[in-house]
């Protein structure tokens, strides 16, 4: 989600119609969803065969938005309405993990009397919005702690173990420019590096970077779940 004030704006490259919006800053909010990509490109490029929307800004650049399945989401939020009216599903977020709100006793707070794996609570974005499986695996291998620990079992050792390794993760992510394992590319049109230093994550069957165990790989809630059975506990 970013603020938003492009010269013109096409709702979808099926269509030759192009509209102008208001002069006045608003807001764009995207959701890739599971294909979903956001490359920002000279308007001489030549248009991929699943792009859907064009933003033209000055200087004969586009932002484009490219999805092969279709699943992705965009809004326009006008600069007097509230974004939640529109974008209706960031009601249901927990707080960001660089925010002020995202602390050790806020975490604690919410997982005391959680019964369910620590991995699957993770995925839960009313937790904490962000963080998916991939780092989810990595914040628990940094963490020490079994994917299949029950909230309500961890201790408050743990918990601040768990809070450290999610922002360590998510900055090393970010440095890396995400992970790509199918087809995901930043808007330079680049890959994602992280998945060439995982620790864990689609790594089952080789050895722990720490400890050569070698890594294991289970189901919890429908989800893969990638951890060391030496290194975690």
């Amino acid at each position: 989600m970013g603020e938003f004030s492009p010269q013109t704006f096409s709702s979808s490259l099926k269509s030759s119609s192009f509209s102008l919006l208001p002069s006045k800053a608003g807001w764009l909010g995207v959701h890739l969803r599971m294909t979903g990509q956001l490359l920002w490109v000279n308007e001489s490029e030549p248009l991929p065969k699943h792009a859907r929307v064009r933003l033209f800004f000055e200087g004969n650049r586009e932002l484009r938005f490219v999805d092969q399945r279709t699943f992705g989401q965009m809004w326009y939020v006008p600069a007097e309405t509230e974004v939640e009216s529109t974008v209706t599903g960031l009601k249901l977020l927990g707080p960001e993990p660089f925010s002020e709100e995202f602390t050790t006793e806020y975490l604690a707070r919410k997982l005391h009397r959680r019964a369910q794996p620590i991995k699957t609570a993770l995925l839960d974005q009313s937790l904490v919005a962000g963080l998916g499986n991939i780092y989810a695996d990595e914040t628990l291998f940094l963490s020490g702690v079994m994917p299949t620990t029950l909230c309500a079992d961890l201790t408050a050792e743990q918990i601040e173990r768990i809070h450290t390794a999610i922002i360590q993760v998510l900055q090393q992510a970010i440095a890396s420019g995400g992970t790509t394992f199918s087809n995901f590319l930043n808007v330079q049109g680049v890959n994602g590096n992280y998945g060439g230093v995982a620790w864990v994550y689609n790594r089952s069957g080789q050895p722990c970077r720490t400890c050569s165990t070698i890594i294991e790989k289970i189901k919890l809630a429908g989800r893969s779940t990638h951890f060391c059975p030496a290194c975690q506990k």
